[in-house]
């Protein structure tokens, strides 16, 4: 019987619900041909003449992608590059949550979990592991080092699914529990950007002090009370107006993501062309210029993880999920963030940053970095300022 798309190989896997077990991926070479043929057999269609990116993802580029994609991509290289980090899956909560757990050099490393958003995955962290774990390898002091754990989200990518929509909050008790019943960590440091700062931000709030301390290069959340100040107002108005063109996808995702899964689940190109918007718009380039900051073998690993492992659907549910948590709002009664908060500003993030004062209303903020460049995908546009903001970070913590 032939294998189908998402049936990696699991080795030395253990039915005990609390076993943590070793993991590589290997797509079936039948399932990658099946991707090819679809990809190859795409019915292209027209888009307005003026369009460049303003309508979507552009037409041009997206053929120019999938002749990339059928002729040149090495899916195996880059399997070969997720199998070289040392893999794991456990149950948590009934969910095959799996995690990259890289042991950091030395005799003290300090436990670190970092954690995607949508439209990533892992594959965002393959570049920022191995110094994070390693600094010596790279010319850094090993007294930096880090013993990294780097989950795919509940739904995304190689974890297992919920059973219904979980938000970034029931996530952060899911991860917490990865930390500390199953690698018996007693305290880690947490970082993460898009859905990975929500879900740190849920972690430093309800999970200290296990959690004793956040690192996020993305601010999701909101005071109850609003701005205040001029600056704050003024920021306010602007990051609305930034979303009026943004919205369309995040109210979908989190009200009818069943029905947008139906068309999405038979079509890698339609998969592609819905991440591949997000990774230009939301990173620090110009119009048209993707790959100033995102390589063809990098937008496509993370977009055939999302199709060979089937988790299309399942990863937009956080969306609907953080709705049903209730939205942005960290507090209603107004309480903060108390455990250390390191943030890294870039100034092209898509939510763009408040003024540090409103951001103190929600974190205990001791270190505040404003960066020269750099967007969303801070992990893969910008891999050497974050890896030295979260040492920086972490330093002050290890006094």
């Amino acid at each position: 019987m032939a294998r189908k798309i998402g049936d990696p190989v699991l080795k030395d896997r253990s039915d005990t619900d609390k076993s943590v077990c070793s993991f590589e991926c290997h797509v079936p070479d039948e399932v990658l041909a099946q991707i090819r043929s679809r990809v190859a057999q795409y019915p292209w269609h027209e888009m307005p003449d003026d369009g460049g990116w303003d309508y979507g993802t552009n037409l041009d580029y997206m053929k120019e992608l999938c002749d990339y994609w059928i002729e040149e991509f090495d899916w195996r290289a880059q399997e070969a590059r997720l199998n070289a980090f040392p893999q794991f899956k456990t149950k948590v909560d009934g969910i095959d949550l799996h995690f990259i757990h890289e042991v950091g050099s030395g005799q003290n490393p300090m436990p670190l979990m970092i954690s995607h958003g949508w439209p990533g995955s892992v594959a965002e962290f393959l570049n920022l592991i191995e110094p994070l774990a390693h600094p010596e390898r790279f010319g850094g002091s090993v007294d930096d080092a880090f013993t990294v754990v780097a989950p795919s989200l509940p739904g995304f990518g190689f974890s297992g699914r919920p059973p219904r929509p979980y938000g970034p909050r029931r996530m952060a008790g899911v991860l917490n529990r990865l930390m500390t019943e199953r690698l018996g960590f007693d305290s880690y440091l947490a970082q993460g950007g898009d859905w990975g700062g929500a879900i740190c931000s849920w972690l430093g709030y309800e999970h200290a002090p296990a959690c004793r301390a956040i690192h996020i290069n993305v601010l999701t959340m909101r005071h109850p009370d609003g701005p205040r100040t001029p600056e704050e107002i003024a920021w306010a108005r602007q990051f609305d107006a930034d979303q009026i063109m943004q919205n369309g996808y995040r109210t979908q995702q989190a009200t009818r993501p069943q029905t947008l899964s139906y068309a999405m689940m038979d079509s890698p190109v339609g998969i592609a062309a819905w991440l591949v918007e997000k990774f230009h718009d939301w990173s620090d380039v110009a119009l048209g210029r993707i790959e100033d900051a995102h390589s063809k073998d990098e937008l496509l690993t993370n977009i055939m993880i999302y199709i060979v492992t089937r988790s299309f659907n399942t990863a937009s549910w956080i969306y609907y999920g953080r709705r049903e948590e209730g939205g942005r709002i960290l507090s209603p009664e107004g309480k903060r963030v108390e455990v250390p908060t390191g943030c890294a500003v870039f100034p092209a993030e898509m939510l763009r940053w408040p003024p540090r004062s409103y951001a103190e209303r929600i974190y205990n903020i001791t270190q505040w970095t404003e960066m020269p460049r750099g967007g969303h995908f801070a992990a893969m546009e910008e891999p050497e300022m974050l890896l030295n903001d979260i040492r920086t970070f972490a330093r002050s913590l290890r006094t």
